[in-house]
C-alpha cells in the first residue's frame, strides 16, 4: 500500500476543526441576532413609555401651555435615557371628537410616536444604515378631564 493513501484516509483531529468551524458559522449570526433584538426592543419599550408618559402628561396639565413644556421634557428624558435618535423620533397628537380643540377639555388624546431604528454594525454607506432601520411606532390613549384649563 503507497504511502500517501494511508495519510489521505487519515483523519484524526479533524471533528474538533469541523465543530469549530460549524460553530462559528453558527455562532456568529445568532450572537448577532441577539443583539440586534435587544436594541429594537429596547427602542420599542422607549417609544411605548414616551407615548404613554407624553399622553398622561398631556392630560394632567392644568392648561396648554404648561402640557406643551411638560411634554417636552418628558420626551427629552425619555429619548436620553432609552437611547432613541433624537432627531428620528415622530410625535403626534390627535383629539376625539374630531374638529376639536387639541387637546380641549372632555377629550381624548391620541399620543403616537414613531422612530426607525437602526441594526447594529451597518455601515453609512449608500444609505444602507437608512434603508434597514426597523421603523417602531406606539400611540397612547388619555382622557382628558371635562375640568381641563379652568385652573
Amino acid at each position: 500500500m503507497p504511502r500517501w493513501s494511508r495519510w489521505a484516509t487519515n483523519d484524526d483531529g479533524s471533528a474538533a476543526l469541523e465543530f469549530i468551524t460549524v460553530g462559528v458559522i453558527l455562532l456568529v449570526p445568532l450572537v448577532y441576532l441577539i443583539v440586534a433584538l435587544g436594541v429594537i426592543q429596547e427602542q420599542t419599550l422607549g417609544v411605548e413609555a414616551a407615548a404613554r408618559h407624553t399622553a398622561r402628561v398631556v392630560a394632567l396639565a392644568p392648561d396648554a401651555a404648561t402640557a406643551e413644556a411638560r411634554s417636552q421634557r418628558v420626551l427629552a428624558g425619555i429619548i436620553d435615557e432609552y437611547g432613541l435618535a433624537a432627531d428620528a423620533v415622530e410625535v403626534s397628537m390627535t383629539c376625539s371628537p374630531a374638529g376639536a380643540e387639541c387637546p380641549s377639555a372632555g377629550s381624548t388624546i391620541i399620543v403616537t410616536i414613531g422612530t426607525r431604528v437602526g441594526l447594529p454594525l451597518m455601515p453609512p454607506i449608500f444609505g444602507l444604515d437608512r434603508a434597514v432601520a426597523i421603523p417602531v411606532e406606539a400611540s397612547a390613549v388619555q382622557k382628558v378631564s371635562r375640568l381641563w384649563g379652568d385652573g
